[in-house]
């Protein structure tokens, strides 16, 4: 098993909380780092009916067995047990005492906020990040790391990742779709998670999403929900500063995995993916991804932005630190241009006439090396992302 960086957040939390929460999408190594974290603790998946029928007909004795707790796998399955376990680890008042683990956001974060709020540390385990990943493991360009992703089941078993991509998301649509919508017409799900593959990346227009797949913008936004909740995408909402110019309002789309995104598009293969059109648009989704993992597996929220204004002023990522506000444009060429500054610094001068304290911008790019040019501190992809 790959070491998680989330481990040590998930031992920091357990000294503070009765109930540690890890939650995630499906195969993101969620089970394998509770039950090797917690190997002290008695395990139970509530997939198995039999121990959900129990959990659900006579929740007191289900968790009466656990005298020094135990890991509750996909504890969403069974919401009833919420408020008994409140009870529980109020009367027990004990540190650590059970580990709950969860793959669809809003079922689980429904019975936390209900019931056990103020009770539960709660990490967000998404699949391995770069550094994690390290040079033992990391793809060794950057077209192979767009293709493979970062699911941990392609980098502990010998996969070939079109195969395990076509029976994740069959996988998917019928286990966890048909359990929080009703889709009557899988395959126009299955369109729709890939018209929005192929708008990673780019302001999300719901309308102009559900013409194209056949639906109204309603249902359009009720399905974004649903690919939200079970972790495939996230939203990027625009910074709210606007330094003297109108501002887009309309969130970016991103899918949480640039492997699966490029297996929806259609691309198997590197050389494929390296005149694909679609390459600067997974690799922006890779760094993005990349960030908001390295705040999840430290314990706290994204807290990621973009900014744009309404004349096409842009910077890719913004987000807030204890040094100034930080920006990060992303360009996915192999060798620095000269232009590619422009941007950085036009919106440092935009930033400066407010008075907004500023780091040193950022430019992530697919190439290699560490150096600053330009005013913009300049990042190849490898070093970004701390694999080397």
């Amino acid at each position: 098993m790959i070491p998680r960086f989330a481990a040590d957040t998930l031992q920091r939390l357990e000294k503070g909380f009765p109930i540690i929460a890890v939650t995630g999408p499906r195969q993101s190594g969620k089970t394998t780092l509770a039950r090797q974290l917690f190997a002290h603790k008695p395990y139970v998946s509530l997939e198995n009916p039999d121990e959900r029928e129990f959990a659900e007909q006579d929740p007191r004795r289900f968790l009466s067995r656990f005298e020094d707790g135990a890991v509750l796998d996909e504890v969403q399955r069974c919401p009833g047990l919420f408020s008994w376990l409140q009870g529980l680890v109020d009367e027990r008042r004990r540190m650590g005492d059970f580990v709950l683990t969860g793959s669809a956001q809003f079922d689980l974060m429904a019975g936390i906020s209900q019931s056990l709020a103020g009770r539960v540390g709660r990490v967000e385990l998404l699949p391995l990040s770069g550094a994690e990943l390290g040079p033992a493991h990391a793809p060794p360009s950057l077209d192979d790391m767009l293709l493979k992703g970062s699911y941990p089941a392609l980098y502990d078993r010998e996969l070939v990742p079109a195969d395990w991509f076509a029976n994740y998301v069959a996988t998917y649509v019928e286990r966890d779709v048909r359990q929080l919508i009703a889709v009557r017409d899988l395959g126009q799900f299955q369109r729709f998670i890939r018209m929005c593959a192929a708008r990673s990346g780019q302001l999300l227009n719901l309308s102009a999403l559900g013409a194209d797949c056949g639906i109204s913008s309603n249902t359009a936004r009720d399905w974004i929900s649903v690919l939200e909740t079970s972790y495939l995408v996230t939203r990027l909402l625009p910074h709210h500063r606007n330094f003297g110019k109108r501002l887009v309002k309309t969130p970016k789309l991103y899918f949480l995995d640039v492997g699966l995104m490029a297996w929806l598009l259609g691309i198997r293969d590197a050389r494929t993916l390296s005149t694909h059109a679609a390459r600067g648009a997974l690799f922006e989704t890779w760094v993005v991804t990349e960030l908001i993992k390295q705040r999840y597996n430290a314990g706290r929220s994204a807290g990621l932005h973009f900014w744009r204004d309404s004349l096409g002023h842009e910077m890719d990522i913004v987000f807030e630190t204890p040094e100034g506000l930080q920006a990060i444009e992303v360009k996915s060429g192999s060798t620095l241009a000269s232009d590619w500054t422009n941007g950085p610094r036009q919106w440092q001068e935009f930033a400066r006439r407010d008075g907004t304290p500023l780091r040193t911008p950022g430019l992530v790019f697919g190439g290699k090396g560490r150096y600053e040019r330009q005013g913009c501190e300049v990042l190849g992809w490898r070093e970004f992302a701390g694999i080397d």
